[in-house]
């Protein structure tokens, strides 16, 4: 029986794949059998334990460090696990451009994309706040932690409970903004 880590790193092995944009059949050909389809699918399902002899090899073949492979053995935050994360843009324009200039531009490329000049708030993907994460060199553990210290995220909430409270916490609707 797989355990969650054994399934965690084998979606990291299909994950890596399928970046490169290969089939399990498309990495027995690329590497001459070396590497059998039945096997890494093994891998990738968690049925076969891999060795960390093997594991290394297999991230040769694909070109990427082994740490590429692994899960993150911590536990994620649970702004990072949502799907919507919602910035307060006032805050976030009462902050040092020096400090906060990254997500300001982030921010307002989106606002530009979405034609949503309301300048209250903004709800941003999970995969958005780790792409930032990049910028600023940080988790994104750490930069939730940094946001909130901002005052651009509430603390303590995740994307779909901040979206519920909205009436709450007189953020209002997301469109309109703060009442």
């Amino acid at each position: 029986m797989s355990t969650d880590y054994s399934r965690a790193l084998g979606a990291r092995l299909r994950a890596i794949r399928n970046q490169q944009g290969l089939s399990l059949q498309g990495v027995e050909d690329k590497s001459h059998g070396r590497w059998k389809a039945v096997v890494v699918g093994s891998y990738e399902r968690g049925d076969r334990a891999v060795t960390v002899q093997r594991l290394s090899e297999l991230a040769v073949f694909y070109g990427v460090p082994v740490s590429e492979l692994l899960p993150d053995p911590r536990p994620s935050s649970a702004v990072t696990s949502t799907t919507k994360i919602v910035l307060n843009l006032e805050s976030l324009g009462s902050l040092p451009a020096d400090e906060a200039g990254p997500l300001a531009r982030y921010a307002s490329t989106i606002q530009a994309q979405r034609h949503d000049y309301n300048g209250k708030v903004l709800s941003i993907r999970a995969e958005d706040l780790k792409s930032l994460a990049i910028i600023y060199d940080m988790s994104p553990d750490e930069l939730t932690t940094r946001l909130i210290e901002w005052g651009v995220l509430n603390p303590g909430m995740d994307g779909a409970a901040l979206m519920a409270d909205d009436e709450d916490e007189g953020w209002g609707d997301r469109r309109r903004g703060p009442r």
